[in-house]
């Protein structure tokens, strides 16, 4: 029996998913771990679970010896050291969908907020002030957003955005099929020029870093805001400090950051603190009870897809294999280098040992391959001893049919 080890207080609809599907040995953390109490909490664990917190790098890796599988209960995957895993041959889940909803709705009530002035009457009324103009204040309806990264959430924003009276506007450097009535544009200074909001959902990375910088802010129409619930790497802060104290922009929020406290207790260094036309929240674009759920079910449904089948569909660092039955007594999971002969040695030594494959199934990426081999009786130690030793085995485990 798989023993799965939780960090960060996974919701609980994660455990219903291991223990409906057989799986009760369960242990959970609270908190993320770091250090030795890391190393200790994985070693011997065949499933682990963690948020963005943990981070699972080679060494840990190496620690969790027997790990056969990683899943992230949430978007990003920057806390793991994907390539080690891949060596590994441990593939990686996470949830990319879950959460779609969570942060749409984020984005669309800081927009409304923002453009009421919403932080600023606020402040002013906690400082004792009754400042009821309606100065700078606007209703969202007939408005133009403009959508960066038009993926499963850019697109959901910019479809509850229409259904709010908001013409949409998008900028994607993949070709995006348009939903309702979104227009593309390819030119993104174009599209910042027409926009009353912008908003971006783009992924991290070297791409996308500071593409929101000087010169694109001041491509932005005057009086815009900027809203930024993807990653903190995308905007220039200190030019976006310097195009809100200017009066070019009238607002921002921003959920995420270059660099993020890494507790409770920490407070977030930001030349943006205590603008009162500014919103910053600690990267909760994703973070309500039903979007938790969900992420819960999501990436466990995953993993128990992966243990019982082997299965690897929306792994992010494996080649991809979609569910099927065992056909026959059991399946052999054989993870190797993506090099000539790999399956033939394979597939010699199942035949040596008289036993005979009923269906198979090869997916490749990069240096790795990854086949599924259902036999028509479970080998012995013998067997898989042999198939562990040939030179293009990186990982090889036995599933037996229920």
């Amino acid at each position: 029996m798989s023993r799965i080890v939780l960090f960060e207080n996974i919701h609980p609809s994660a455990r219903e998913v291991f223990e409906a599907a057989g799986f009760t040995d369960i242990q959970t953390h609270k908190g993320a771990l770091s250090g030795q109490e890391l190393l200790d909490a994985v070693k011997g664990a065949q499933v682990v679970g963690i948020r963005s917190r943990t981070q699972f790098d080679s060494s840990v890796l190496e620690q969790a010896d027997q790990l056969k599988v990683l899943g992230c209960f949430c978007i990003g995957t920057n806390q793991v050291d994907l390539g080690e895993a891949e060596r590994r041959g441990v593939p990686v889940f996470n949830a990319p969908f879950s959460n779609t909803r969570s942060v749409a709705e984020l984005v669309l009530g800081e927009a409304i907020l923002l453009l009421r002035r919403i932080p600023e009457k606020n402040l002013r009324v906690h400082q004792g002030f009754w400042d009821k103009s309606a100065e700078g204040a606007y209703e969202i309806r007939g408005k133009t957003l403009g959508v960066i990264g038009y993926g499963n959430i850019g697109s959901q924003v910019g479809t509850l955005a229409e259904a709010l009276g908001m013409r949409v506007l998008y900028h994607d450097v993949e070709s995006k099929l348009p939903l309702s009535n979104a227009r593309v544009y390819g030119n993104l200074k174009q599209m910042l020029a027409e926009s009353d909001v912008v908003t971006l959902h783009v992924p991290g990375g070297q791409s996308t870093q500071n593409i929101i910088n000087a010169d694109t802010l001041a491509a932005m129409k005057p009086g815009a805001i900027l809203i930024n619930a993807s990653r903190g790497t995308v905007v220039d802060i200190a030019a976006l400090h310097q195009a809100l104290v200017s009066g070019h922009l009238a607002g921002a929020a921003l959920d995420v950051f270059p660099v993020e406290p890494k507790s409770v207790d920490e407070p977030l260094k930001s030349p943006l603190i205590g603008m009162p036309n500014v919103i910053l929240t600690p990267h909760i674009g994703g973070s309500t009870q039903e979007s938790q759920e969900n992420i819960g079910r999501e990436v466990a449904e995953k993993l128990v897809s992966f243990l019982r089948s082997g299965a690897t569909k929306g792994a992010v660092n494996f080649p991809e294999v979609s569910y099927h039955d065992i056909h026959g007594a059991c399946r052999l999971l054989h993870v190797h280098r993506n090099i000539p002969g790999a399956m033939g040695g394979l597939n010699n030594i199942l035949a040596e040992h008289g036993l005979n494959i009923s269906r198979q199934q090869l997916q490749t990426q990069g240096e790795l391959g990854y086949a599924l081999t259902d036999l028509d009786r479970v080998p012995d130690e013998e067997v898989l001893e042999a198939v562990r030793a040939h030179t293009a085995t990186l990982r090889c485990e036995l599933i037996v049919a229920q």
